[in-house]
């Protein structure tokens, strides 16, 4: 399967050394069944075509899906191309991007920073689950942003208190997102984290954030949610 990999954003330099790209998060996460092939779309770099790939994952990154970047509006023309046409899967800004170009609503959020190790209630049980949809799963978050209106067509499939559009579904059309980072290893969660500790996180913020890595967590699991889903478990 050729899976492209569309690029919003790239990690602190200090930490690309150590932990690598997203991309190579993703790839990490997802393993070699794929034929990876990598878009820079904050850069400009869009597939010739929503056919060029079987299947797209867009990755989180710092910009907001709102803001007047000029890459956006033409990386959402894609989106609304490829919409049916291969698997699409979005995380972080990638969820928030599918949500905004679909027609839902994505603000910065009054509730301030979601960031640690967070837990979401698994409110819909789809066939790519496996059949194992626990109640909830605990994935890290680094978000401000946030979905407040889902796109028509579109469920919920994972929720909490704090982002209750934390995971979307499009049935019938191959495509999911979430909130949430699964390719996020604690390490890398923890050293994001700390370049933050002074801003634009507070430091009990950082502190605080940091302990949640102390449990386990269901990136493993949703990883394999995603390749099932990409193999086609609809």
């Amino acid at each position: 399967m050729k899976l492209g990999i569309l690029k919003t954003g790239r990690p602190p330099r200090g930490c690309i050394a150590a932990f690598g790209t997203y991309p190579d998060m993703f790839e990490a996460l997802l393993g070699p069944a794929y034929e990876y092939r990598t878009f820079a779309v904050d850069e400009g770099e869009l597939p010739k075509s929503p056919t060029e790939c079987d299947g797209y994952l867009i990755t989180g990154g710092a910009a907001g899906a709102y803001d007047p970047l000029p890459w956006i509006a033409p990386f959402e023309d894609f989106l609304r191309q490829a919409r049916g046409q291969a698997a699409l899967v979005g995380v972080c800004l990638g969820h928030q991007l599918m949500a905004q170009a679909f027609g839902g609503r994505v603000i910065k959020s009054p509730k301030g920073w979601g960031v640690g190790e967070n837990a979401y209630r698994v409110v819909r049980d789809e066939a790519w689950m496996g059949g194992e949809a626990p109640e909830t799963i605990r994935l890290p978050a680094s978000h401000q942003d946030q979905v407040v209106e889902k796109p028509p067509g579109a469920e919920v499939w994972a929720a909490s208190d704090f982002t209750p559009f934390a995971g979307l579904v499009w049935p019938g059309e191959r495509a999911i997102s979430m909130q949430p980072h699964p390719e996020f290893e604690p390490a890398y969660a923890i050293a994001l984290i700390e370049t933050r500790r002074d801003g634009p996180l507070t430091p009990d913020e950082a502190t605080r954030a940091v302990a949640s890595y102390e449990g386990p967590d269901d990136r493993a699991r949703v990883g394999g949610w995603i390749a099932n889903f990409l193999a086609g478990a609809t």
